[in-house]
C-alpha cells in the first residue's frame, strides 16, 4: 500500500528522522540582499533548533555542493532580473545543476517596478525554468515570490485616488510585484514548492494582512514591523521567512 506523504506545518512538529534526511540534502540558493537577510534568519533558527544540521556556505563552486550543505550566493545585478536568471543558469551549468538536490532563484523587490512588464518577465522565467527542468530532471526547483516593500498611504495618495488618478507611483511598484506573484502562484502552486515570501511579509503577527486598495483591487505590501528600511528584513522578518524556507526544505521528498 502506498504511504501518504506527511507534511509538517511547524518546525516543532518535524521528527528526528526528517531532520536527519534534511542533513543529507544538497541545496543551492541564488539571490541578492534580501537573500542574505533570509540566510541570517536561517542562522538564527539554527541556534534555536540545533537539529537543523546544515552547513551554510556562500559559494557558486560545484565542488562545495556536498550532503548537508545549503550553498548560496549573489547572482546577477539588482534592477536587472534577466542578469539574475542568466547567472543562475550559468551556476547550474558549471556543475551545480547536476550535483544539487534542489535549487532556488529569488528576485529582489528592486527588480520589479511600476514600469516592469510582469507578463514578459514571468514568461522569460517560466521558459528558463522549463529548460532547466529538461537539462536537470532530478533537480527540484524551488520558487520564490517577489518580496514586497512598505506602501505608505498618505494624504497625498488619498487625494490622488479621490481625484481618480490611475497611476500612483507610491503604489505602482508593489502592484507589479503582486501581479507577478499571482502569475507565479497560478503556474506552480501544487506543482512545485514555493516560498511565498510576499505572503509571509504581508501577514501581520495577528494573522491579518498588510494591504492597500486601488480601483477596487486589493494588493499586499510589507508589514512595517518586519523591516528596518521599508524593504530589507529585520530580525523578526528574516526569521519568519527563514522558518518557512527551512520548513519547505524539510518537507521535500
Amino acid at each position: 500500500m502506498e504511504q501518504k506523504k506527511v507534511t509538517y506545518s511547524s518546525l516543532k512538529d518535524i521528527p528526528d528522522a526528517a531532520w536527519e534526511k534534511l542533513s543529507h540534502k544538497k541545496i543551492y540558493f541564488g539571490h541578492q540582499s534580501v537573500g542574505f537577510n533570509i540566510m541570517d534568519g536561517v542562522k538564527d533558527l539554527m541556534k534555536e533548533y540545533p537539529q537543523i544540521k546544515l552547513k551554510i556556505v556562500e559559494t557558486k563552486d560545484s565542488g562545495d555542493i556536498k550532503p548537508g550543505v545549503l550553498a548560496h550566493s549573489r547572482v546577477g545585478k539588482n534592477t536587472e532580473p534577466e542578469t539574475k536568471m542568466d547567472e543562475f543558469e550559468n551556476v547550474l551549468e558549471q556543475g551545480v545543476g547536476s550535483k544539487a538536490d534542489a535549487a532556488a532563484l529569488k528576485f529582489c523587490y528592486v527588480d520589479m517596478t511600476g514600469k516592469t512588464d510582469v507578463a514578459k518577465l514571468f514568461d522569460d522565467y517560466k521558459r528558463r525554468i522549463e529548460n532547466i527542468r529538461k537539462e536537470y530532471p532530478d533537480l527540484q526547483i524551488i520558487h520564490f515570490t517577489d518580496p514586497l516593500t512598505v506602501t505608505n498611504k498618505t494624504w497625498k495618495t488619498w487625494l490622488k485616488q479621490v481625484m481618480g488618478k490611475k497611476e500612483i507611483w507610491e503604489f505602482n511598484d508593489n502592484i507589479r510585484r503582486n501581479q507577478y506573484n499571482e502569475l507565479l502562484r497560478k503556474e506552480y502552486k501544487g506543482k512545485d514548492p514555493i516560498v511565498d515570501i510576499a505572503e509571509i511579509e504581508s501577514t501581520k503577527p495577528d494573522g491579518s494582512r498588510q494591504s492597500f486598495e486601488v480601483d477596487g483591487v486589493t494588493y499586499y505590501s510589507l508589514y512595517p514591523g518586519y523591516t528596518m528600511d521599508g524593504g530589507h528584513l529585520n530580525e523578526i522578518g528574516r526569521k519568519k521567512v527563514a522558518e518557512q524556507f527551512i520548513l519547505l526544505l524539510a518537507n521535500l521528498s
